[in-house]
């Protein structure tokens, strides 16, 4: 029986291996749509069913393991993709184990992290031809996309290996599909950023991986006729884990975009009605929403049927898809949900998009914890709205603790759980900073309230140290500036005043020109520009202790430089 604590969240099967869970998936929704994919860039969608898929995989997994590559580390890289993910699911399931690398790695980069990896065989798309073309790789098997819809008769292509295992299996080979999968062994191998060091090999388990999908199941439950878009980078665990294994094990569909600017063209044809993204993409969107309002001069108008709405919802009546209908034709119709991770989303974002009738399901994780380890639970919206700002509790059978809070109740979030990392590759002194006492130490600072819910404050790494000894979290300064409609986004962090006896706080600001050409004034000088932040900048600090205060500001004329979840790379701006 479930812990109480857990009675918000949807009761779920256990399941330990990827493996386990494509045989249920596969019994369960045979002839559903799993994947719509397209051949080529502007063709129709056309469905790959759970049934088709668990065929590819079996046929690929059984061609790698009848020619000698049982248990060696296979890498995959490139653009989302059907074929990335059957490379992914034949690895994981019994074949070996699966790097998955990051698509925005440079040649030198690539080159390093095979070579540390040990790479006996690689899939890529044909992006990576040349990047591939001078390593010692045993294997090496092209993948295509609508952008690059390769022959895939030729040999070395996925598909062809596909094909080729399919007949194996059609012949009663079953080498690949006998295979019993150890639960808790390495099964993948995630390299993180290296912006600040040498890049760490996380070590991830079948365990890990699913257990983690199935606490985003416990918050979220999925519809029938649900469609995701893969937007954000596949290799990484939000994506991969949130989206495309969580989707898989709940019976819908994964539509695979054409690219960022197709976005809402995608989600019209595909029928999208859950959208998994960081929240640089959701604050965008609720963003134009409310340029369009304030354009068209109905800002009062949307207050009062919000505020009708919410009268309504007082006695159980919710009429917000029928209020705002026409919020949702600009996305195909059928957007219902945004699942947000990899950083905080905004609390007015999260408000304003769920007045206008979106649910929102806000996660916390890391790669070293494959990722989820807090969640909202989709049964208690009401307090998903009041505490806009949070994570969430921590999911079900785990276990979040603060570590040495200070007089405000923040430290930093250790965690205990099934999907704590196995450890770092080859670097046991770094595992060993992270993983002491059962617990792994995350590295954020925040704190919980009196019901468990999770508040993230910074990262430790960041934290501005006066020489008075206060403690300043630029991420609680950023809130602020981004909060401002002429910011697209921001970087807080402290410098050493020139004489030296002090720190103090600075920002980084890229303007959002758009918005300031079209409320403010077209062509404004540098001067200009600086002066109006400076004022804005001034009036935040206002309302800040003193020694709080951004005393230097820098206006960007560039974006900055970022993750491929689009995340500030800090020590790369400075």
């Amino acid at each position: 029986m479930e812990e109480s604590r857990f009675k918000w969240h949807h009761k779920v099967d256990d399941v330990k291996t990827l493996k386990d869970m494509m045989a249920i998936s596969t019994r369960l929704y045979p002839d559903k749509a799993a994947y719509k994919v397209k051949e080529r860039r502007g063709a129709p969608y056309k469905d790959i069913t759970y049934r088709e898929f668990k065929e590819d995989v079996d046929g690929l997994g059984t061609y790698l393991v009848e020619n000698g590559l049982k248990g060696k580390k296979i890498g995959v890289i490139g653009a989302n993709c059907y074929e990335w993910v059957v490379a992914y699911f034949a690895v994981l399931c019994g074949a070996g184990i699966c790097v998955p690398l990051d698509k925005e790695l440079s040649s030198e980069e690539i080159a390093n992290l095979s070579a540390r990896a040990g790479l006996s065989a690689v899939f890529y798309t044909g992006k990576y031809d040349k990047a591939f073309e001078a390593l010692d790789i045993e294997r090496k098997f092209s993948m295509s996309t609508y952008m690059d819809p390769a022959d895939e008769d030729r040999p070395g292509h996925l598909m062809n290996a596909v094909r080729e295992g399919r007949e194996l299996v059609s012949q009663g080979v079953t080498s690949y599909t006998d295979i019993e999968i150890d639960e808790n062994a390495l099964a993948s191998l995630l390299f993180t950023s290296g912006t600040t060091g040498e890049p760490k090999g996380v070590m991830l388990s079948n365990r890990n991986i699913t257990f983690a999908s199935l606490a985003a199941s416990r918050c979220v439950h999925l519809k029938d006729d649900d469609v995701t878009l893969s937007v954000l980078p596949i290799h990484h665990t939000f994506e991969c884990t949130m989206d495309i294994i969580t989707v898989y094990s709940q019976g819908a569909c994964v539509a695979f975009c054409e690219g960022l600017k197709y976005v809402q063209k995608n989600m019209e044809e595909a029928g999208v009605s859950i959208l998994v993204a960081v929240p640089l993409i959701v604050e965008s969107i609720y963003n134009k929403i409310m340029r369009q309002v304030k354009k068209q001069n109905k800002e009062r108008a949307l207050r009062a049927l919000i505020a009708l709405n919410r009268n309504l919802m007082a006695f159980g009546i919710d009429k917000r898809r029928s209020l705002f209908k026409s919020v949702y034709r600009n996305f195909g119709g059928k957007l219902r949900l945004f699942i947000v991770g990899a950083a905080a989303l905004d609390p007015v974002a999260m408000r304003g998009l769920m007045d206008l009738g979106f649910d929102i399901a806000q996660g916390y994780g890391l790669t070293e914890t494959a990722p989820l380890i807090a969640g909202t639970p989709e049964k208690l919206r009401h307090d998903i709205y009041i505490k806009a700002g949070s994570c969430g509790p921590e999911v079900p059978y785990g276990k979040i603790t603060v570590e040495d809070p200070d007089e405000d109740g923040i430290g930093e979030f250790a965690y205990e759980g099934p999907n704590v990392m196995l450890g770092y590759y080859e670097m046991p002194e770094e595992t060993a900073k992270v993983m002491r006492n059962g617990k792994f130490y995350t590295g954020d600072l925040g704190f919980k309230d009196e019901q468990g819910w999770v508040y993230i404050t910074g990262r430790s790494k960041n934290v501005i140290v006066t020489k008075t000894g206060k403690n300043i979290y630029p991420e609680e300064l950023e809130v602020l500036v981004n909060s401002l409609p002429i910011v697209t986004d921001c970087m807080v962090y402290g410098r050493e005043e020139e004489d030296g006896k002090d720190m103090i706080v600075a920002a980084q600001i890229l303007p959002d020109m758009e918005y300031i050409s079209e409320h403010i004034a077209e062509g404004m000088s540098e001067e200009q520009l600086y002066a109006m932040f400076k004022d804005e900048v001034h009036n935040i600090n206002v309302t800040l202790p003193d020694y709080k205060r951004i005393r230097n500001i820098m206006i960007r004329e560039e974006d900055f430089i970022r993750t491929t979840t689009k995340k500030i790379k800090r020590q790369a701006n400075l």
